[in-house]
């Protein structure tokens, strides 16, 4: 899945990395056969260019990416977890609107 130029790949190899890179950031983990991942895209994009220097945005395979769903607890896509200073702070499951995603982010950046 293509993302946009706010929208970062991560993988397991990089994920502690990525997540620690900025003080407040949003992982979207979906897989490419996942419609409702598919319909929830636009608005991760969408989210990504409103937070724009204030939170990070970045989107994880489930498929070629494993280790950290599992360390996650991750047993639906899409989810969308929050994480603040590199823990995860809110976790939404499911096609969420963008004022759920957004509210959740305004949550840990306060």
């Amino acid at each position: 899945m293509s993302t946009s130029e706010n929208v970062f790949e991560t993988s397991d190899a990089k994920f502690d990395a990525d997540v620690k890179e900025s003080q407040v950031s949003l992982v979207d983990f979906w897989a490419a056969w996942c419609g409702p991942c598919r319909m929830l895209a636009p608005t991760i994009d969408s989210i990504a260019k409103d937070y724009t220097g204030k939170a990070k945005v970045f989107k994880m395979n489930v498929d070629e990416n494993p280790d950290t769903p599992t360390r996650f607890h991750i047993r639906g896509i899409p989810t969308v977890i929050v994480f603040k200073d590199g823990q995860a702070v809110e976790t939404l499951v499911g096609n969420q609107p963008k004022d759920a995603i957004a509210k959740a982010i305004d949550r840990a950046l306060s």
